[in-house]
């Protein structure tokens, strides 16, 4: 009896792993939302459906007659882990990262600042950001601090036109939001220089390409050091990145187009304050402070440091694109500094003993984002499961792992759920969900129409 926390990418990928491994292997896969595939269809772009065509591949793995689908069950309030393994002989720890970095400094929790997932999910329709209060009304400048995909992405979507929208599976109140948003001009904020920004060519090339934005990217800051040509001769893609910035710059001398929006590319900055409107409650602006980069030592990869120079920057909407942070269960180890339970080849670690050799808690794994930190694309995580599921089986044929009669699986954590009230839903549940969003998606020509709640959900699939 295995049990899967998480219904992602990775906790899927190690589905379809362990079934093809093992004739024997019953499978239960849970997670706190209505509907599976996690970041796939709460964290990729709308207008990126190509990248969602994965979830046919983990539709079939859902319907293996030997997996069980428990959705709207969060582990740690419906069901404790320590329940889970009492009831499972393997359990594999796969829900991701859910949080954000922080930055630490005055006034982020003012109101207009948001971490990026937040407004990813915002307008992804995932429930538990469906109604943030985002305001695209309030200026027509827009800040993103970060230069990553997700960083990226949300600079798209906050510059595309609306047309192009509408046929994605975009939330229909962020589409509605985004009809009347007065947004137009968006800066991508970065402490480092443009042989170090982190997207991808792919992305970058498709936000350099939007209809009517002008791309604004200052000559200056293209001059390269030594150490930087070294860095940028040392990875293929960041030498492509930096090509397509400096083609930009030259296009945004030369052009004569007349554009509805702006895009500004802004390196050698660091955020030091965001400052208060008059009455303090607000977002009106961000202090940056400009930067130069040292080497590190006994590398070529440098670092920002402050040079004591500061600008400000207006704006009532900035989102924090600086990473995505994995939240701890009770009485488990978690590495913070990380982001990850520390693991041996996803094998999770109890402690550390005196003699320096690290002890394995038996039956308990993880995979992912809470394995490896949150780093690496929906296909990374293909390896990251294989290499898993491995130690899964390894440990199976050593012995270290047995089927155990008095682990009830599937008919145990049932009973369990249903005895304290639990509104699981199950495989065909989703079906009808899914059903259900295609259907109203198509009256308005998308692909489909996500619900935006648990409450929603519930009542689609008829649960009292």
């Amino acid at each position: 009896h295995v049990c899967i926390v998480g219904s992602g990418p990775a906790g899927l990928y190690a589905a379809e792993k362990l079934l093809k491994l093992s004739a024997e292997a019953k499978i239960d896969v849970f997670d706190r939302l209505p509907s599976p595939f996690g970041l796939v269809r709460s964290g990729v772009a709308p207008d990126h459906q190509e990248t969602k065509i994965v979830t046919n591949q983990f539709t079939r793995v859902l319907s293996s007659p030997r997996l069980a689908f428990f959705g709207n069950v969060c582990v740690g309030k419906d069901i404790e882990l320590i329940e889970l393994r009492k009831l499972y002989d393997v359990v594999v720890l796969a829900y991701g990262s859910e949080s954000d970095n922080s930055l630490g400094i005055p006034g982020e929790d003012l109101y207009g600042v948001f971490s990026a997932r937040e407004f990813v999910w915002w307008y992804n329709a995932h429930p538990d950001c469906a109604n943030l209060d985002v305001d695209l009304c309030a200026s027509d400048t827009a800040i993103i601090l970060g230069q990553g995909n997700v960083a990226i992405d949300v600079a798209r979507i906050l510059l595309r036109r609306v047309e192009d929208l509408k046929s994605t599976d975009i939330a229909h109140h962020a589409l509605r939001a985004l009809n009347k948003s007065s947004i137009k001009k968006v800066y991508l904020i970065g402490r480092r220089g443009p042989a170090q920004i982190s997207c991808t060519a792919k992305e970058l090339r498709e936000v350099l390409g939007l209809k009517g934005v002008n791309v604004v990217v200052r000559s200056s800051d293209l001059a390269l050091s030594e150490i930087d040509v070294q860095e940028i001769n040392a990875s293929r893609i960041h030498k492509r990145v930096y090509e397509l910035l400096n083609k930009a710059a030259m296009n945004g001398k030369h052009s004569l187009e007349s554009y509805e929006k702006e895009l500004h590319f802004v390196f050698y900055r660091q955020p030091t304050e965001f400052l208060p409107t008059e009455d303090g409650h607000r977002v009106s602006g961000l202090r940056l402070e400009k930067t130069v980069l040292e080497k590190e030592l006994g590398s070529i990869r440098q670092r920002a440091v402050g040079t004591r120079v500061f600008e400000n920057l207006s704006s009532s909407l900035i989102l924090k694109s600086i990473g995505y942070k994995s939240l701890p269960l009770d009485n488990l180890s978690f590495d913070h500094r990380k982001g990850l339970i520390p693991n041996l080849n996803g094998r999770v670690l109890r402690v550390v003993s005196k003699d320096g050799d690290p002890e394995c808690e038996p039956g308990l794994y993880v995979v992912g984002w809470l394995k490896r930190g949150p780093t690496g694309i929906i296909g990374t995580n293909l390896i990251c499961a294989e290499e898993v599921t491995m130690s899964i089986i390894k440990d199976v044929e050593s012995g270290i792992l047995a089927n155990d009669p008095s682990h009830e699986g599937r008919e145990g954590v049932t009973v369990l759920l249903r005895e304290r009230g639990v509104k699981f839903i199950s495989f065909k549940d989703w079906e009808k969900i899914n059903a259900f969003e295609i259907m109203e998606g198509a009256k308005k020509g998308k692909p489909r129409e996500k619900l935006i709640s648990v409450e929603e959900a519930v009542k689609v699939v008829g649960i009292s």
